[in-house]
């Protein structure tokens, strides 16, 4: 009878689950980082049958007869319903994904991941525009299985922000977009910031190095995690216990491996703080990808490109470098490294330009799921938003629409995430600074303990129990508003440029 199910039972089926596909997670990691060439056709296969195997478990009748018999359960804890109805939003919505489709889209994926690969050797998008389509078309097809009530992104936004709609960014870009133009219109007035002493030769073992001190400074545990070399700097979890991050060095940008490394520090430091014992269950996952790069966004830059953080670390990097940084002071750096100017790559852009970097690709991921764009004419409309929005001429595609690995790992709808997650950052670090004003002025190892010791009880220690929007009330007495981060950059950048702006 179903109701002799017990917690335990869901338990356990949970966990099972989530080992196939933390499983399938390793080898991903493996295929990203250290699997030879050769490798690729049969990890495709391998991969996606152990993701067959979790979505065929999960989806099973079984599974459906445990989750309503503890619907039905009155004595159970809050914490052990909330685990139940989010398993079970989950198993209705995966229900409607057949186990063919699924292995079908995990196939596409990884022949796309492959295909991105080769196109960004030989530089070029034709390579890759085959997969592309073949992904897209899938993408298309599971917004449809999904379901929406306006429009067949939402389906897929959804996936990576519970609630988000087309409806919504498109108002919240549009404001964005009008603030962000009125801040860099100002800042373009300025006299351009020396910063040629960040492309000097930095050599990789001590970029490497200094990487891995960056990440211990933050607290990142290698006894539950390690580091690794990759094309796209990205985390990846197993558990708690193992977390793993990779970074990407430029010998002559020593930038793209320090804020990598905070970057994806941020997200690590999460996932190793999520609750233990919720391991397999919604509640030992992060809460959304929104909040998810909130905590990349807050290290990388509320702190990371703070003043007060480098008071405490430059001191050490000098010493790292001598004769790169010999000859720069403190604040010279701190300048440099926040310059607001226009760039080709998004993970390499300042705080201001990034978002239209992310703008750039929402409206392509929306065209293409919509119709209105095809796959062959995306460089032709990547290269004319770049020029539209932030005045760049596009050289090739490989530093155009090639530099990310998201549509190579079909993840379509996360890209927004990077902007809410980035307007989710400065209202926390605001909620932080009212707490403890004295972070403003220096962020040494007590300050940074401080840090993780706030977003483990205001963050980390919820999982998914509330959604980003709940978790943001919860923590600032007020839903996502995005004048905290016009406020946060208006000031930090009249500052850094030694102008009133208005």
């Amino acid at each position: 009878m179903p109701d002799t199910y017990t917690y335990a039972d869901y338990q356990e089926r949970m966990r099972r689950i989530a080992d196939i596909r933390y499983a399938s997670a390793l080898l991903q990691w493996d295929q990203e980082t250290y699997l030879p060439v050769k490798g690729h056709e049969h990890r495709s296969r391998q991969i996606a049958t152990l993701t067959e195997l979790a979505h065929d478990l999960f989806t099973s009748s079984e599974t459906g007869k445990i989750l309503d018999a503890l619907m039905r359960r009155h004595e159970l804890t809050d914490t052990h319903k909330r685990n139940i109805q989010l398993s079970r939003y989950d198993y209705d919505k995966s229900r409607k994904l057949s186990p063919a489709f699924v292995r079908g889209q995990t196939e596409a994926v990884n022949k796309g991941f492959h295909a991105w690969l080769q196109a960004r050797q030989q530089n070029d998008f034709g390579i890759f525009a085959p997969a592309l389509q073949e992904v897209v078309r899938l993408k298309r097809e599971e917004a449809e299985w999904l379901g929406y009530a306006e429009h067949p992104y939402d389906a897929l936004l959804n996936e990576y922000d519970r609630g988000m709609t087309v409806r919504q960014l498109d108002h919240l870009f549009a404001g964005l977009r009008v603030d962000l133009s009125r801040l860099m219109a100002q800042i373009s007035k300025q006299p351009a910031i020396p910063r040629d002493f960040l492309h000097k030769h930095y050599p990789k073992d001590a970029q490497w190095s200094y990487g891995l001190y960056l990440l211990a400074q933050m607290g990142f545990d290698f006894e539950a995690g390690r580091q690794d070399l990759s094309e796209h700097p990205f985390t990846v979890n197993f558990n708690r216990l193992d977390v793993r991050v990779t970074t990407r060095i430029d010998e002559h940008d020593f930038a793209n491996m320090a804020w990598s490394c905070l970057h994806e520090g941020g997200h690590a430091l999460y996932e190793q703080g999520l609750p233990d014992e919720a391991y397999g269950l919604p509640l030992g996952e992060y809460c959304s990808l929104s909040i998810h790069e909130s905590q990349s966004r807050l290290w990388e830059n509320a702190i990371g490109r703070g003043r007060a953080f480098w008071k405490q670390q430059y001191p050490y990097l000098q010493t790292v470098f001598p004769v790169q940084l010999k000859d720069v002071s403190l604040e010279s750096f701190y300048r440099a490294i926040n310059t607001v100017q226009p760039s080709l790559i998004r993970t390499e852009a300042d705080e201001l330009t990034y978002h239209f970097h992310v703008m750039i690709r929402y409206e392509i991921e929306k065209g293409l799921i919509e119709g209105s764009i095809a796959v062959d004419d995306i460089p032709a409309v990547w290269n004319r938003l770049y020029k539209e929005y932030l005045g760049l001429d596009i050289p090739d595609d490989r530093s155009g629409c090639l530099q990310d690995v998201h549509w190579g790992h079909g993840s379509f709808g996360y890209f927004s995430t990077y902007s809410t997650g980035s307007l989710y950052a400065a209202q926390f670090y605001h909620s932080m600074l009212q707490a403890r004003p004295s972070l403003a002025e220096t962020t040494g190892p007590e300050d940074i303990a401080w840090i993780r010791e706030w977003l483990a009880q205001h963050i980390y220690r919820f999982g998914r129990y509330y959604t980003a929007g709940e978790l943001c009330q919860r923590v600032t007495d007020e839903t996502l508003n995005s004048r905290y981060f016009i406020d946060y950059a208006t000031q930090k950048f009249s500052d850094i440029y030694g102008i009133q702006i208005q």
